[in-house]
């Protein structure tokens, strides 16, 4: 979780993703109507969470265009969103979910959608959650791991391609201390530093130098000083002690940030990119912040999911126009970020140059 701060969206809009009462892209930073003291947040495919200082959670998006508080929630602490499911952690340890439930996404024991939260079955002790399109993960206090839903590819690591309806353990991990959902592989981050992946790999999302999927954890190839960890749809990023990032998997748009348009099935870096303090990863961009409060963006942003004041898609990081940035997130086709009080340095630059002028003119007269 961030400090609390104002958040803020940009790149696709058409329903409401957002948060800014219209259905209308934007390749620069909106401000989310009517929320603040916001401590975290995150993307789903066309929707988009917030979590309130005071325990409470806001949604927007899937044509509601400015947000609205999930119903009965109070005392949460962290919050995932998937495809068309969302998850939210209470200070208690358990687990709510709502939203599609074809898979058993929701983990309650049935495969029936809900539009009210619902208790993920059998979890207590949770002190992390993450989702993929269509499945969830949970990390327990004692550094294991459950996983539910879709497992077509066997992202939920338990050495089957059944889709469970309930939380299952993840096969052979120990001393994880973080994780991460791609569209459908998983992550963990160990606390050696080192990190595991499982589920599709066509792409190389797994890291591990094959393209052949995984229904248990495989390690990722060449890394052991790692502080963070992302999935975006295809690809998976890695944030590394020393602020580099490191980045494998699908990369047509660029979304490696390494300057080209090849796949990668091992880690590669992330050009240019050394003082990094998070990451995050969409459909086919990702995102940073760096130690000044200021975020880079890369890769697809037809749509102006790199908020950088264009829709030019980008295989290198580019500067997000926004300032004093506590926390990132990234949704299939736009981007989130909390933020705290801007500064001048955002305005465009011929506004900066006619207020130069008109002070100029002021002083002459």
């Amino acid at each position: 979780m961030s400090a609390p701060g104002t958040p803020w969206a940009w790149g696709g809009n058409y329903l409401g993703q957002l948060g800014n009462g219209t259905n209308i892209d934007s390749n620069v930073p909106v401000m989310v109507s009517g929320l603040g003291n916001v401590i975290a947040i995150t993307g789903g495919y066309d929707n988009s969470l917030a979590l309130s200082a005071d325990g409470s959670v806001q949604a927007w998006g899937n044509n509601q265009f400015v947000p609205v508080t999930v119903s009965g929630l109070s005392n949460v602490i962290a919050i995932a969103a998937g495809s068309h499911h969302s998850l939210a952690l209470l200070a208690d340890g358990s687990v709510r979910a709502w939203g599609d439930n074809r898979y058993g996404q929701l983990g309650n024991s049935t495969n029936i959608s809900s539009n009210v939260p619902v208790t993920v079955s059998g979890l207590g002790d949770v002190i992390a959650i993450a989702a993929g399109y269509l499945h969830s993960l949970a990390l327990l206090a004692d550094g294991s791991m459950r996983a539910w839903g879709y497992n077509a590819f066997g992202q939920l690591g338990n050495g089957t391609n059944t889709d469970s309806n309930v939380p299952i353990s993840v096969r052979g991990l120990s001393n994880v201390i973080a994780i991460a959902g791609g569209g459908y592989h998983s992550l963990a981050l160990l606390a050696d530093g080192s990190m595991r992946a499982w589920g599709y790999n066509e792409y190389g999302q797994l890291g591990n130098g094959t393209n052949t999927d995984s229904n248990v954890p495989v390690t990722v190839t060449g890394l052991s000083n790692g502080t963070a960890i992302a999935g975006g749809g295809y690809h998976s990023l890695a944030l590394l002690t020393n602020g580099s990032v490191r980045a494998w998997g699908e990369n047509s748009a660029g979304q490696l940030g390494n300057g080209t348009d090849t796949n990668s099935n091992v880690p590669v870096t992330v050009v240019g990119l050394g003082n990094a303090t998070a990451i995050t990863g969409g459909g086919y961009h990702s995102l940073a912040i760096l130690v000044d409060g200021s975020a880079r963006a890369w890769g697809l942003n037809d749509v102006g999911e790199l908020g950088n004041g264009t829709n030019i898609t980008s295989r290198l990081p580019v500067t997000v126009l926004l300032s004093n940035v506590l926390a990132i997130a990234a949704g299939h086709r736009h981007s989130l970020a909390i933020a705290g009080a801007q500064q001048c340095t955002n305005l465009p630059i011929t506004f900066i140059v006619i207020l130069i002028i008109l002070i100029i003119i002021n002083k002459v007269i």
